[in-house]
């Protein structure tokens, strides 16, 4: 099982009206399986800050964030889903990372 099909199977805990999981690896200089992106919208995040809903998703994925080295969140209700209706488009890597030379 992919580690993409990995994260979505573990983010299904959080009883998701909307799931998407990109892998957007391509996008950095780590190789493959170790960026992605989730887009959740789940009405569990009602109430909770950015903060909160942030530290529910790395609790729900728990052990499975030591297997990869980026998972950027974007996180929200039933309601705001309905009124944002995309998330952000994500920025190209700029480096800094170690490996770059």
């Amino acid at each position: 099982m992919s580690k993409q099909a990995l994260i979505e199977q573990t983010l299904a805990a959080l009883q998701p009206e909307h799931l998407q999981v990109l892998d957007e690896s391509h996008m950095h200089s780590r190789g493959l399986e170790t960026h992605y992106k989730a887009v959740i919208v789940s009405p569990l995040f009602a109430g909770l800050n950015a903060v909160k809903r942030h530290q529910k998703v790395y609790a729900t994925v728990g052990e499975l964030m030591g297997q990869i080295h980026a998972l950027a969140l974007h996180t929200y209700t039933p309601d705001e889903w309905v009124a944002q209706g995309v998330a952000p488009a994500s920025p190209t890597c700029r480096g800094g990372s170690l490996h770059d030379h």
